[in-house]
């Protein structure tokens, strides 16, 4: 009786705030027109075309569908296997599904946790089993599925300890969504203690490792690289800044200033996360009087040029090959960081701000093997200061290739120890739809 109380509430005030998350769309379409598109299919109204009793996965946005990629391939090579279903919430991740997979999947947008929403999507694909990844726990969506028998598996799993004071309030309502799957494989041991404190079944919450270890080189990756090198007319040492948010840009371009002093010729690769500030981070670019190619623009990077904004989709694990060294955005503030294992499978040497809470056990696996660095400055450390560091610890690689070699084989041989949970993950998801 608690548990449906809790639900009750949950839906009364989800749909209280549903028009504010459709107002969130429509602004944010201002600058991302995708997020105005296709908005049925986010009230539940999926493609008619779409099959039923498929296998479905949601992935929220690219770096998850990134690293599903080896798992839904070895998924689609298993005879016994049902056609696959994966679902996004953003427009960019909705891009990369069908830039990896073609029509190889089926694709649509996940719904808005609303009853009537999720009733509409649950009703028109009826699923063979309803996979989520990492924290993507949609209790009514998954209440629902409960009801319906469909079977239900969380991936990937992972929940900081930061991110546990936030989901103890919550209790209520995620305790019984954890009760709700039948299995829970967590990207490490912190992880599945976690979820197991905040009330999942401990016998069926396993870890089975991080999906984002299990990335490779592809063909396709390697002809990319080739393309973008060609781009660069002369050979130059290259600081490859990824996955940039707002503030890392102002932190990059100070320190950027300063290593050009001593090495002039440097050349900043810039990609910022979201393809809406394209424009105002070139402009940002140009307003630090800096000499700015964007890629979208397909001209070659001259001699001229001091940084190459990339303004396009689907680029960045190939401009980690071209790179000397590689610094991840979104770890100089509290987004989390971002994935530090694209620029360690190129054995290029990384270097990180403080944050780097969403990848807390991948950054300490590498700085345990010497294959990254995380700068030292305090929370309220000033922007100049975290420029000044970042600044002499990138000018300081720059000056010893043996250091740069060094860190980058201790990174790859990380990557290379950790892999495999993609196969532990097929075979949790072969084993649930066996027994269904």
């Amino acid at each position: 009786m608690r548990t449906f109380f809790s639900l009750l509430l949950y839906r009364i005030i989800f749909l209280l705030l549903s028009p504010l998350l459709l107002l969130a769309l429509l602004i944010r379409s201002r600058d991302n027109v995708a997020y105005r598109q296709r908005l049925f299919e986010r009230l539940g109204w999926v493609p008619k075309n779409l099959q039923q009793n498929t296998l479905v996965i949601h992935a929220a946005s690219v770096g998850e569908v990134i690293a599903l990629k080896p798992l839904v391939q070895q998924l689609m090579a298993q005879p016994n296997c049902p056609k696959i279903t994966l679902t996004t919430f953003t427009p960019t991740g909705s891009a990369q599904v069908s830039k990896i997979f073609g029509e190889k999947v089926q694709h649509c947008y996940f719904p808005l946790d609303l009853w009537p929403c999720s009733t509409l999507f649950l009703h028109k694909l009826k699923p063979a089993a309803l996979i989520l990844m990492e924290t993507e726990l949609w209790p009514n969506t998954i209440a629902q599925c409960a009801r319906q028998s469909v079977p239900l598996l969380l991936i990937n799993a992972r929940l900081s300890n930061s991110s546990m004071n936030g989901y103890r309030k919550l209790s209520w309502l995620i305790k019984p969504s954890l009760q709700h799957f039948e299995q829970i494989l967590t990207q490490s041991t912190d992880n599945k203690e976690n979820f197991i404190s905040l009330g999942s079944n401990a016998d069926n919450t396993k870890v089975s490792g991080n999906l984002k270890y299990d990335i490779s080189i592809t063909e396709e990756t390697s002809a990319k690289t080739n393309e973008l090198k060609h781009h660069i007319e002369n050979k130059r040492p290259i600081w490859l800044v990824a996955s940039t948010h707002p503030g890392d840009e102002d932190i990059i371009l100070a320190a950027f200033a300063m290593i050009k002093k001593a090495i002039p010729n440097l050349l900043l690769v810039l990609v910022p996360r979201h393809p809406e500030r394209f424009s105002m981070v070139k402009q940002r670019c140009l307003e630090h009087h800096w000499q700015v190619v964007s890629r979208s623009e397909k001209l070659s990077v001259t001699e001229d040029h001091d940084i190459w904004l990339i303004d396009t989709l689907g680029e960045l694990l190939s401009c980690c090959a071209l790179a000397d060294i590689v610094t991840m955005g979104g770890s100089f503030s509290n987004i989390g960081g971002h994935n530090p294992l694209e620029p360690a499978l190129f054995e290029k040497p990384i270097i990180v701000g403080h944050d780097m809470a969403n990848f807390k056990e991948v950054t300490q696996q590498l700085h345990n093997a010497s294959g990254i660095c995380q700068l030292e400055y305090s929370v309220n450390s000033s922007l100049e200061i975290i420029s000044q560091q970042l600044a002499e610890k990138t000018l300081s690689l720059l000056n010893n290739a043996e250091q740069c070699q060094q860190m980058g084989k201790a990174a790859l041989s990380v990557v290379k120890q950790n892999q495999g949970a993609s196969f532990k993950t097929q075979q949790a998801i072969l084993n649930l739809l066996s027994k269904n």
